[in-house]
């Protein structure tokens, strides 16, 4: 334990990750395991990311809520996954005060800003599908990237208060953290100064971030269900339900462990609890997003094969080539 003395208190300048497990048969596993989800996660959302890209239909709002979806998914895992592998790979598991509060930050950051995003792409359905008539003025161009600002504004926000809230108790006694990364009712159990004040910052901050946007959700998809319902044709409604189908998987997927995750404060025995609940909310969500929305939605399926059939193409036409250049010098 490193500690830092200030007058005649000492206090915690590193943390101890205890990680996933003590077990060295059980840490090659889990290496490998976390490798492949952290390679999936980025490859699939990137994959999703180039669809979008690519395909000129793609070129809506829509898609372009879910590409920025895509990119807080890799920002995500990233802040987690990497230090993990890390804990399975070395016997060091500590992690440096200030290290901790940034990792914590940027968890907040990139949780919060899809947080909101989810509520605007929730939104972007409603005018769709209940005032097509004016969707393309209320959801312009110089409106999408207005409201992702805002998301990300607010995001930073949140994200900032915590750290600077935080910054503010005192680590004078226990540093072993029961997780495999920094979030803050850890924190507020190791700290020996009153977390009162932090407790009703994040009991605010759940308010503002995770109820107020649950509710704008589902209002909007209340009024969705409502237009689609009088959808005369059974084909129509099939499809205003699929584009719909597949965020409010991911919405539940997120909110479900979102509020699992911080509705337990000051609990000490469901501390392994936490550990799976974490890994459902900073692995397995962002890795089951791009097969959410690719499997569920024909427009984004149909990109993705179109880019995988041209590779495959270009790939033969490589393959061919050096043959056809042999025939013609024989």
């Amino acid at each position: 334990m490193k500690l830092e003395a200030s007058g005649n208190v000492s206090f915690v300048t590193q943390f101890v990750l205890l990680g996933l497990t003590d077990s060295p048969a059980l840490q090659p596993i889990l290496f490998v395991i976390f490798l492949l989800a952290y390679a999936a996660t980025v490859g699939g959302n990137f994959s999703i990311l180039a669809a979008i890209l690519t395909e000129p239909k793609l070129h809506t709002p829509m898609y372009f809520f879910l590409g920025n979806l895509s990119l807080l998914d890799v920002g995500c895992i990233s802040v987690t996954v990497p230090a993990l592998l890390k804990q399975l790979l070395c016997k060091d598991r500590s992690i440096f005060y200030r290290a901790c509060l940034s990792q914590l930050f940027f968890f907040h950051l990139l949780a919060g800003e899809d947080c909101f995003l989810l509520t605007v792409m929730a939104y972007d359905r409603y005018l769709a599908i209940c005032q097509p008539l004016t969707y393309s003025t209320r959801m312009s161009w110089a409106i999408q990237k207005a409201l992702v600002g805002m998301s990300g504004a607010c995001a930073l926000a949140n994200a900032l208060a915590h750290t600077v809230a935080l910054s503010t108790l005192k680590f004078c006694g226990r540093n072993v953290i029961n997780h495999f990364y920094c979030d803050l009712p850890q924190l507020f159990l190791l700290s020996c100064s009153s977390t009162q004040l932090n407790e009703q910052l994040l009991f605010i901050a759940a308010a503002f971030m995770a109820v107020t946007p649950l509710v704008l959700i589902v209002v909007s998809y209340a009024h969705v269900v409502a237009a689609v319902l009088r959808i005369r044709s059974a084909e129509g409604r099939k499809k205003a339900f699929s584009t719909c189908g597949s965020h409010l998987t991911v919405v539940s997927i997120f909110y479900g462990t979102g509020v699992f995750n911080y509705m337990r404060l000051g609990s000490v025995d469901t501390s392994d609890k936490d550990k799976g609940i974490g890994i459902f909310n900073t692995v397995i969500s962002p890795m089951l997003n791009p097969l959410i929305y690719s499997l569920r939605n024909p427009d984004v399926k149909g990109a993705l094969q179109s880019i995988i059939g041209d590779r495959s193409v270009r790939n033969i036409l490589t393959m061919r080539l050096p043959l056809n250049m042999l025939k013609q010098e024989r």
